[in-house]
């Protein structure tokens, strides 16, 4: 590594956090599981591995293409569905949709929705078993649903 580069800032992505951001997220995670008690690797930083979970959700590129500014995408994985199967990302969306809600005026819970659905057309290589018809649409394939509260 060259005298350069070991002075050279990490690179930022435009999904990366604020410090505002990352001060509102850093209580609702879980604390790392690595410590006195647990020998293994460093834990890796939360930080970090949000800023990689929000550039593959935002740029929707495969896990194994993340950029080198983020931990090794397997970690990043590890943790994304670690999360998503412990209720944390659950929690952490419905805390900060209320703060979304509060700070609209709104109540936290929301009252009303708007619904719609999508027919999707199948490939042909799709099994005729598993996927259905849209009559009203002659369209061969799936439909798929979405509610969203008022405020999108």
């Amino acid at each position: 590594m060259s005298a350069a580069s070991a002075q050279r800032p990490p690179r930022r992505f435009p999904t990366d956090l604020t410090d505002a951001q990352w001060r509102l997220l850093a209580p609702l995670l879980p604390a790392p599981r690595s410590g006195p008690g647990r020998p293994g690797r460093p834990a890796t930083s939360r930080r970090a591995l949000i800023n990689a979970i929000l550039y593959v959700l935002w740029t929707g590129c495969p896990w194994r293409a993340l950029p080198d500014g983020y931990p090794h995408w397997r970690t990043v994985h590890h943790h994304f569905a670690h999360w998503a199967a412990d209720g944390t990302l659950g929690r952490l969306h419905a805390v900060l949709r209320g703060r979304v809600r509060t700070a609209a005026g709104r109540t936290v819970a929301p009252t009303a929705a708007v619904m719609d659905s999508q027919s999707v057309r199948a490939s042909d290589w799709v099994a005729r078993a598993s996927k259905g018809y849209d009559a009203a649409k002659k369209v061969h394939g799936r439909k798929r649903h979405l509610a969203v509260d008022t405020c999108g």
